[in-house]
C-alpha cells in the first residue's frame, strides 16, 4: 500500500536548503501552511525565492521570513497588508515580482500538468509584458508566460490519508490545489489524517499521485487578516 505519511514537519522538509526557489499555498492568512512556515524560520535557510499569493503579515505567515532575511525574492500577485515587506521592497533589500493573481495560479498549474508556457491576454501593454514574447490570436495580443519551476510546493489541507489524497475546506481551497505536484516535492500538511481508504473518492480534491510527503500539522492559529464587526 502507498504510504507517503511522514512523522512530522522535521521530516517532511528534509532536503530544504538555502538559495531554494517555494511554493506556498494559502490566499492572505486563509489556508497558509503554518507549521511548514514555521519550521522554514527555524531552519533559518537564506537566500529563498517564494512563489505566493501574498507575504502574509508582519508578525505572521511569510512575514516570519521576511523578519529574519531569509527571503531575497517574492513572487506575488498582493502584498498590502505587510509593512516589512514594502519597506524591504522600497529600499531595494527585497527582489519583487508581482504578477497578476490569475496568471500566478496559470503559471502553478502550467508547471502542474507539464507545460511549460502559455500565451494570456493579462497584462498586455503593460510593465507585466516587457521582455516577454508578444503574439496575435484571433486580433487579440497576448503575452507569453513561462510556468513556475520550484523545488519545494508546501500546502495546507483539512484533511489527507497516507496515500496523499487531500481534501479542502472552504475558501482554504484557493492557490493550494493548483500547487500539488507543481515542484520537484510537494509537501502537504493536513489538519486531520485519516486511513487511507476513509475518504469519499467523490469528495477529494487533489489525489496522491501529486503529493510527496504528507504530516499531520498541529497548532493552527488560522488568523484573519482583518477582522470587522459590528459595533454593539
Amino acid at each position: 500500500m502507498i504510504n507517503k505519511k511522514v512523522a512530522d514537519v522535521t521530516e517532511a522538509m528534509a532536503g530544504v536548503k538555502d538559495d531554494m526557489t517555494f511554493m506556498l499555498g494559502g490566499f492572505g492568512l486563509c489556508g497558509i501552511p503554518e507549521n511548514a512556515i514555521n519550521h522554514l524560520v527555524k531552519l533559518n535557510v537564506k537566500g529563498l525565492t517564494c512563489i505566493s499569493n501574498n507575504a502574509g503579515v508582519d508578525d505572521f505567515g511569510l512575514g516570519l521570513l521576511l523578519h529574519k532575511r531569509q527571503i531575497k525574492k517574492m513572487i506575488s500577485s498582493y502584498v498590502g497588508e505587510n509593512d516589512e515587506f514594502e519597506r524591504q521592497m522600497l529600499s531595494g533589500e527585497l527582489d519583487v515580482e508581482l504578477v497578476p493573481q490569475g496568471t500566478l495560479v496559470e503559471r502553478c498549474r502550467a508547471a502542474q500538468s507539464g507545460f511549460p508556457a502559455f500565451f494570456t491576454p493579462a497584462g498586455y501593454g503593460t510593465e507585466v509584458a516587457e521582455g516577454k514574447e508578444v503574439r496575435e490570436f484571433d486580433g487579440k495580443m497576448y503575452v507569453l508566460e513561462h510556468a513556475f519551476k520550484a523545488d519545494f510546493a508546501f500546502v495546507k489541507a483539512w484533511k489527507g490519508d497516507a496515500a496523499g489524497n487531500l481534501v479542502f475546506k472552504g475558501t482554504a481551497r484557493n492557490f493550494n490545489p493548483a500547487m500539488c505536484g507543481a515542484a520537484k516535492i510537494t509537501v502537504a500538511e493536513v489538519e486531520e489524517l485519516v486511513p487511507v481508504g476513509s475518504l469519499d473518492p467523490n469528495q477529494i480534491h487533489i489525489p496522491g499521485i501529486f503529493v510527496q510527503r504528507i504530516f499531520e500539522g498541529k497548532d493552527y492559529e488560522k488568523r484573519i487578516e482583518q477582522r470587522t464587526v459590528i459595533k454593539k
